[in-house]
């Protein structure tokens, strides 16, 4: 049974930072893609950070430059660190999972995974 479980949301102001961890069971880090994904209040979800098995990371343009994706294998974690934060940044964020690992998969269809957390509310204001 895979269980993601999300923390790290909150309240903060324009340009501030927040780290998001995404702890998994039942699942190792090591073994697909992963993501972030967020969804505004009124809008579609969309992909924002993926990271394939080597650590590759890849973003989504809004995000490059403010945001980093990680994971810890032996915490068995998943983290986004989010700098520079802006108003259009507040969403419900969610970690997923996959144990796809070819790069032609499109990360940021929620159709390529499989496993999601329950979400963490980030609020910038």
């Amino acid at each position: 049974h895979v269980q993601l479980v999300e923390s790290g949301g909150g309240s903060v102001q324009s340009g501030g930072s927040l780290r998001l961890s995404c702890a998994a069971s039942g699942y190792s880090v090591s073994q697909g893609y992963m993501a972030w994904f967020r969804q505004p209040p009124g809008k579609e979800r969309e992909g924002v950070a993926a990271i394939d098995t080597a650590g590759m990371p890849t973003y989504t343009y809004s995000v490059k430059d403010r945001f980093t994706i990680s994971k810890d294998n032996v915490k068995n974690t998943l983290y986004l660190q989010m700098n520079s934060l802006e108003v259009e940044d507040t969403a419900m964020y969610y970690c997923a999972a996959d144990t796809f690992t070819d790069p032609a998969r499109v990360w940021s269809s929620q159709d390529s995974f499989a496993y999601w957390g329950q979400g963490t509310q980030v609020t910038v204001s």
